[in-house]
């Protein structure tokens, strides 16, 4: 059986696999930024703590995705939950160290004059720093989304969701019929997902951040 007919006989399961993977990478990466911003919000005016919160976030991506599930099962068991503290985790280096690049890097000019408007620091924050910090945060995002789709292959070892259980069946079959196929569809399946999700990030960018700013 080739590819192709591999990829019919079989396109249910496999399109499934797929929502659930782009589907687990999305939601985490919104978890992550929400969770990214505040922590970038809450440390970008002093060096320490920026420094202390982007080496924090440094160190759980030394540490290996095998070895962080294996780690995790033990205390939240098998499935979606490992997997989304693992892909949350894995995904706030990129959104912590852009937001607080993002925020110092606007203009103390821009912020006093705002201030000088009327607005309070909450309006500052939410109407004037973070409109400006945008394309860096999203940018993060970006990078995370894409971080993310390959480790959630891996997150198949904890019984995850997503085209992992493609590859691993693949893998653990090798030599066997349609061992490659399984292997290629989910490789396969991932790098198009990827794609179609750096698309969707070139359209929030187009849409949300302004000619001007986009240069």
């Amino acid at each position: 059986m080739n590819l192709f007919e591999f990829v019919a006989d079989r396109w249910d399961r496999i399109s499934l696999e797929a929502w659930l993977h782009v589907s687990a990478v999305v939601q985490c990466t919104i978890i992550a930024a929400v969770l990214g911003v505040l922590i970038g919000v809450a440390v970008y005016r002093s060096p320490v703590g920026s420094a202390v919160a982007t080496a924090l976030a440094s160190a759980i991506l030394t540490i290996p995705s095998f070895a962080l599930l294996g780690l995790l099962i033990p205390v939240v068991g098998l499935g979606t939950e490992p997997t989304v503290i693992a892909l949350v985790l894995y995904a706030l280096l990129p959104i912590v160290r852009n937001t607080i690049v993002g925020l110092a890097g606007v203009d103390p000019a821009i912020a006093d004059a705002a201030k000088g408007i009327g607005m309070s620091r909450v309006g500052v924050l939410t109407r004037v720093e973070l409109r400006l910090a945008w394309p860096a945060i999203l940018a993060g995002m970006r990078v995370a989304t894409q971080m993310l789709m390959g480790i959630a292959v891996i997150a198949a070892y904890a019984k995850g969701p997503g085209l992992g259980d493609e590859v691993f069946s693949g893998l653990v079959r090798a030599g066997s019929a349609n061992a490659v196929n399984e292997a290629l569809v989910g490789t396969i399946g991932v790098v198009i997902l990827a794609l179609l999700l750096e698309g969707v990030y070139f359209l929030i960018s187009r849409f949300t951040i302004s000619r001007g700013v986009r240069g």
